[in-house]
């Protein structure tokens, strides 16, 4: 029997059950004795325009005689162990830790993913919600006998220093290479699943005994960025989760009334849980132009929703909620081996906790139609602007503040290097590494030559020392070089460093550009804006906005 179960009857707040030993410090799990429980359960109200009744956590307080052991967990509950139930945190409530640990379900991806969970990293989780029917009231979703295909996908990257976060979704018709999988099998054996070529990604899980893992290895082929964790959640999460919170807020531009997924809404907001949570994130026929990439642009609207009710003061001041929103939670998910413990999903919990709403940035994979096919259904990359998203998800570059971040870096670099700059086909430049990760110098020297129209970059190999910054040497007379150069890396004027000149391979003179331990990654200023910004739609997830 569950901890919440255990010795209670059904008119029995749960925060009551939690009371702080004073000689421990610890809150300890006591169920009041049967004397002391009411007979009859306290009339309840139904809430102003909702049509359910509100959970137990929301009703009156009960009275009690101040000092009251009782009185006194309320309030200890209330003010001092909120984060124990949010996030699981200490030892303050160990027992209920434990309840909450035999919650949580995990699956083993082995080397697809991180073996650990650092505080002081960014890290990357790939969010999945399957179409498995398992679980009362799921029978009409999904397909028939599935093993549950990666029908939603969100790469969640939070940047090191966690000011920002970055939600990418990836289309489950996107077309990709699924690689070779090793999945552990209950045996305790290794089966290696078969990879398939030009296929939707949502085959990358579940299909032939697809694990996670593989969905993992499919977004690092495809993308380039290595993925730490995974979390996963079926149909009943978005059900018990929002119910938990006593509902999400969304908004359609117009009236929706979905014969498919029965969802019917009036134009404006509106309060969904439930059931009618799950039809809202599943309709496709009621946005835009009835397709997939539609459907993703309103699931990050609810997401957003979901984040900024998590966080308001009316869940996180109610014990109740927060205990109904733990037991959901991790009753709901599937994760890693490396994060299965409530004592590291509260460490990822915190962490997420610090990145304000305004800095997590929604967006969606770059597509466009798959030209192979007349009638379209599925998506392929764009190649012109999918390379930029990933590069910036990799080397921790935010996409909510790429923006104000290049006009700050025009603007330095227009007050610090004033003068004439020469065009960038007349920049002759020895990109040395004297710091940054193996390999930096070629792909600086790549992008360079195509992507900012520098044809005479060469690599010039390791530096002679290593160094924290990354600087540009010049001669006087390549001054207008030096200033070219600079705007298009971001450079500041204390980076420039007046000097000698240096001898390229045809004999000409050239700067040397020494990139440093700062140094951010091919095309990316230094600065963490890129020196070219991707042009993809997103939102953040402080901001309500209505699916049309």
């Amino acid at each position: 029997m569950d901890t919440q179960g255990r010795g209670r009857a059904d008119d029995v707040d749960p925060a009551d059950q939690w009371m702080l030993n004073p000689r421990t410090g610890a809150y300890e799990h006591r169920p009041p004795p049967p004397a002391a429980r009411p007979a009859v359960p306290s009339p309840r109200a139904p809430a102003p325009g909702r049509t359910v009744p509100p959970p137990r956590g929301d009703r009156p307080a009960r009275r009690g005689r101040k000092g009251t052991p009782r009185a006194r967990g309320v309030l200890l509950w209330t003010g001092g162990t909120m984060a124990l139930v949010l996030a699981a945190a200490g030892t303050a409530g160990y027992l209920y830790i434990e309840h909450l640990e035999g919650n949580v379900t995990t699956t083993d991806v082995g080397d697809a993913g991180s073996g650990t969970f650092a505080k002081d990293e960014s890290f990357d989780i790939l969010l999945i919600g399957t179409d498995k029917r398992t679980g009362a009231g799921n029978e009409g979703y999904g397909d028939r006998g599935s093993a549950g295909h990666a029908d939603t996908n969100i790469l969640l990257h939070v940047s090191e220093d966690r000011t920002n976060a970055t939600a990418l979704s990836i289309p489950r018709d996107l077309i990709v290479d699924i690689p070779d999988c090793p999945t552990k099998q209950a045996d305790g054996t290794v089966k290696v699943v078969p990879g398939l070529r030009g296929v939707r990604f949502n085959r990358s899980l579940g299909e032939g005994g697809r694990d996670p893992g593989c969905a993992m290895r499919t977004v690092k082929e495809n993308t380039g960025i290595s993925v730490d964790h995974f979390m996963m959640a079926d149909f009943n999460a978005v059900k018990t989760l929002t119910t938990a919170v006593d509902g999400v807020r969304v908004c359609v531009a117009h009236a929706v009334d979905d014969k498919e997924s029965k969802l019917v809404l009036p134009a404006g907001e509106s309060w969904v849980e439930g059931e009618k949570a799950l039809a809202f994130l599943r309709t496709r026929h009621s946005f835009g132009n009835r397709g997939d990439l539609d459907r993703i642009g309103a699931q990050q609207q609810f997401l957003g929703s979901l984040m900024r009710k998590m966080a308001s003061g009316d869940t996180l001041t109610s014990p109740a909620k927060l205990m109904r929103l733990a037991e959901a939670a991790t009753r709901a998910l599937t994760v890693d081996s490396a994060i299965g413990r409530v004592g590291t999903l509260k460490d990822i919990a915190l962490e997420l906790k610090k990145v304000p709403t305004k800095n997590i940035a929604f967006a969606t994979v770059p597509v466009r139609d798959n030209p192979a096919e007349t009638v379209k259904a599925t998506v392929v990359l764009d190649e012109a602007q999918a390379p930029r998203v990933f590069a910036m998800v990799r080397d921790d570059v935010s996409l909510t503040e790429v923006e104000r971040a290049e006009k700050r870096a025009k603007a330095a670099v227009a007050d610090r290097l004033k003068g004439p700059r020469a065009d960038a086909s007349e920049v002759r430049v020895r990109v040395l590494n004297g710091g940054a990760p193996d390999g930096s110098a070629r792909a600086q020297v790549d992008w360079l030559r195509a992507g900012a129209g520098v044809p005479d970059a060469e690599n010039g190999g390791d530096a002679a020392a290593v160094q924290a910054r990354t600087t540009l040497e010049y001669a006087p007379e390549q001054a207008a070089q030096a200033r070219a150069l600079a705007a298009l890396l971001g450079l500041a004027g204390s980076a420039l460093t007046p000097g000698g000149s240096v001898t390229d391979a045809r004999g000409a003179p050239a700067m040397t550009l020494t990139l440093g331990k700062d140094f951010r990654g091919a095309g990316v200023a230094l600065d963490a804006a890129p020196a070219r910004t991707p042009d993809v739609r997103r939102s953040t997830a402080d901001k309500v906005q209505c699916a049309s």
